[in-house]
């Protein structure tokens, strides 16, 4: 499990978290999103602990991870910027590794070079940016690690490579209850990766919910009046817009709840169409500023 409590890190001056919180099951696929400088990258940081918080917790099973190499050593971290020796090549930085990791697995290094299929004579530095995420992995995974953490983690990957890798990534979930933190922009690969996920905005979480409980808890309704109608009162309405006589809610609440609610005003139409995580992302934080106008038209 991972856990992260009261986190606050500040910059000359400028809070890049401000008492942060986050949960993560152990054996959970874990998607950490929100806009650009909320802080995201930060907290990564802190995690794969590249940085010391100012105050706050955070643990992995129970354990600082800061200056603490046996927490780091079940622990494998892939930024967006891959890191590597200028001289090295694959094979150079396998080595390295398996110095540095005791789980490190040769036959699980052999094995995923099949996949791969990078020559680890290669230098690093001569590989394209997709090349070097495709030897990150290949790398990362014959760590066996117990938590992966990922930063914009495909960007960069193929198509192809991009189901490579993360099928890759869910069968270490599947079987051996690895625990994966990631964050990306792609919200739409997250949503059919993530079983959990946490909204940040301004270093704070916004909030932090199984993605089934998100999705269930917030709805797109479609309607339309013979004369204009009237909505119930009680209604928490997070964006409303309107195409002639059909308006379309983005609401608050459970589906059936909902629907119930507005039949009884005795509509024309009525539909409630399934929200995706990135509608879900632009509607929750809309009351934050970042509401984008008539996205749903």
């Amino acid at each position: 499990m991972i856990q992260v409590r009261d986190l606050v890190k500040s910059f000359e001056g400028f809070r890049a978290l401000d008492g942060l919180n986050i949960t993560v099951p152990k054996g959970a696929v874990y998607g950490l999103v929100g806009p650009n400088g909320a802080g995201k990258s930060t907290v990564i940081r802190h995690l794969a602990g590249i940085y010391r918080q100012d105050s706050g917790e955070i643990l992995i099973d129970g354990q600082p991870v800061y200056e603490n190499p046996a927490v780091k050593s079940r622990l494998a971290y892939i930024p967006d910027d891959i890191f590597y020796y200028t001289q090295a090549s694959i094979r150079d930085m396998m080595h390295f590794y398996r110095e540095l990791y005791p789980t490190f697995n040769e036959d699980v290094f052999e094995s995923l070079g099949q996949i791969f299929q990078l020559n680890p004579k290669r230098m690093m530095r001569r590989l394209s940016k997709g090349q070097q995420k495709q030897a990150a992995f290949w790398l990362a995974l014959s760590l066996r690690p117990e938590v992966v953490i990922l930063d914009e983690p495909v960007d960069g990957l193929d198509p192809v490579m991009r189901r490579q890798v993360w099928s890759l990534l869910l069968s270490d979930v599947a079987e051996r209850g690895t625990t994966v933190l990631v964050s990306s922009h792609n919200l739409r690969e997250l949503e059919d990766v993530c079983d959990h996920v946490g909204i940040m905005d301004h270093g704070k979480m916004l909030l932090e919910r199984s993605l089934s409980e998100l999705q269930d808890n917030i709805v797109k309704i479609q309607l339309a009046y013979a004369d204009g109608g009237q909505l119930p009162e009680d209604l928490e309405i997070l964006h409303r817009s309107a195409t002639g006589r059909l308006q379309q809610l983005i609401l608050r609440g459970t589906a059936e709840e909902l629907s119930g609610k507005l039949r009884a005003t005795d509509p024309l139409f009525l539909d409630v169409v399934p929200l995706s995580l990135e509608e879900i992302f632009i509607y929750e934080l809309g009351g934050a500023g970042h509401e984008v106008q008539n996205i749903l038209l």
